[in-house]
């Protein structure tokens, strides 16, 4: 089967499940997959209606890195290093973070290198308790580019960082949620119900209220100064929508509210 980004709706249009699939090679992400990747979130970035991304392996396979094979032909010099690490990796990793969208990384099985990657870009991690998380990639002689250390670190910090790169081990998924990589931690069995359940409470929410807070929090937790006016501003944009108003006139007349994005 061809590598792919696949990428389907819910039948109410409002979650995206975005699939990591290269079954032959437990989902390893090839360059196509990655260029691909960042023009999938690009376009589910741009769509007003959606209010949820779930980004998933095929499988029961979540990614097992990179597919290495490539490396030999295009990843062999530092120029071919800085397109793939600097552009193909880092904007698909980027496409993640800066998706308007909250996502949701849905984990079974290997979580390892790009895998790890593309999960910790996520807003929410929900695993199996057989998932393992790692970056071997000591092993096989190559460091961690610096655009994708930058995204560890700041999920994981400097001493799970430096455990999982100078070791090379595979964490467990219980090493992985006492150490903060991980939101939540299920069942094998009950991954796939967990994720999709985590995603109709967020899209049952205001949907520029979670856009929001998706951006204050990566913008106060990755710049230390303090907001400007505009950000100040923006913080309180909501007092001017539609959704505030249907959200306290739920609350006071007791029924389920009826967000529009609006």
């Amino acid at each position: 089967m061809k590598p792919a980004i696949l990428c389907e709706r819910d039948a109410a249009g409002t979650i995206a499940t975005v699939t990591l699939s290269n079954p032959d090679k437990l989902n390893a992400v090839t360059a196509s997959m990655w260029r691909a990747l960042t023009q999938t979130m690009n376009r589910l970035h741009a769509d007003e209606a959606l209010r949820c991304v779930v980004i998933r392996g095929a499988g029961s396979t979540f990614a097992a890195g990179g597919d290495i094979e490539e490396f030999l032909s295009l990843r062999a010099t530092y120029e071919q290093a800085q397109v793939y690490h600097g552009e193909w990796v880092a904007d698909a990793l980027n496409s993640i973070a800066a998706c308007r969208h909250p996502c949701v990384a849905m984990i079974q099985g290997a979580c390892v290198g790009g895998g790890l990657e593309i999960a910790g870009q996520c807003d929410l991690r929900i695993a199996g308790a057989s998932a393992t998380f790692g970056a071997p990639i000591m092993k096989l002689g190559f460091t961690m580019a610096h655009t994708e250390l930058a995204g560890l670190l700041a999920l994981a910090g400097p001493a799970t960082a430096l455990e999982i790169l100078l070791e090379g081990r595979l964490l467990t998924a219980q090493e992985a949620l006492a150490k903060g990589l991980l939101t939540r931690l299920v069942a094998d069995d009950h991954v796939e119900d967990e994720a999709y359940a985590t995603a109709r409470r967020i899209a049952a929410g205001a949907p520029l209220v979670a856009r929001r807070h998706k951006q204050l929090v990566r913008r106060m937790s990755s710049d230390s100064s303090p907001l400007g006016a505009d950000e100040i501003r923006e913080n309180f944009d909501y007092l001017d929508s539609e959704d505030y108003r249907e959200g306290l006139a739920a609350f006071l007349d007791k029924r389920r509210p009826r967000f529009r994005g609006r």
